[in-house]
């Protein structure tokens, strides 16, 4: 994808200590690794200091800035269409969070 395409951002929320399969691998790991067998352009995993979702619950961080469940947000960039083929591989892996799809444009 080069300068100034049409594309669109997949923005995935979950927690840190949400895990996959029976190896029990983090989520984020297992996500981006599945998009990046399934040949998307880009994928990026942030750690939030504080959040909260659907569950009211908060998520802070603790004593000496430690915290057991941080959220995390996997940013995806690819084209619209790609994106779209990729969820029903990605949606299944998502028990709680979040799954947003943004139409964009980049531009650099």
């Amino acid at each position: 994808m080069g300068d100034e395409a049409q594309a669109a951002l997949l923005l995935i929320y979950i927690d840190e200590t949400d895990t996959w399969g029976h190896a029990r691998v983090p989520l984020y790991e297992a996500i981006v690794e599945k998009l990046f067998g399934l040949g998307v352009d880009g994928a990026t995993v942030q750690t939030g200091i504080m959040g909260y979702g659907a569950n009211r619950r908060l998520h802070r961080k603790r004593l000496f800035g430690v915290t057991d469940d941080r959220p995390v947000t996997i940013s995806v960039v690819d084209t619209e269409q790609r994106l779209r083929e990729a969820l029903p591989e990605i949606k299944p892996m998502i028990q709680e969070g979040l799954v947003f799809l943004v139409p964009g444009e980049i531009v650099r």
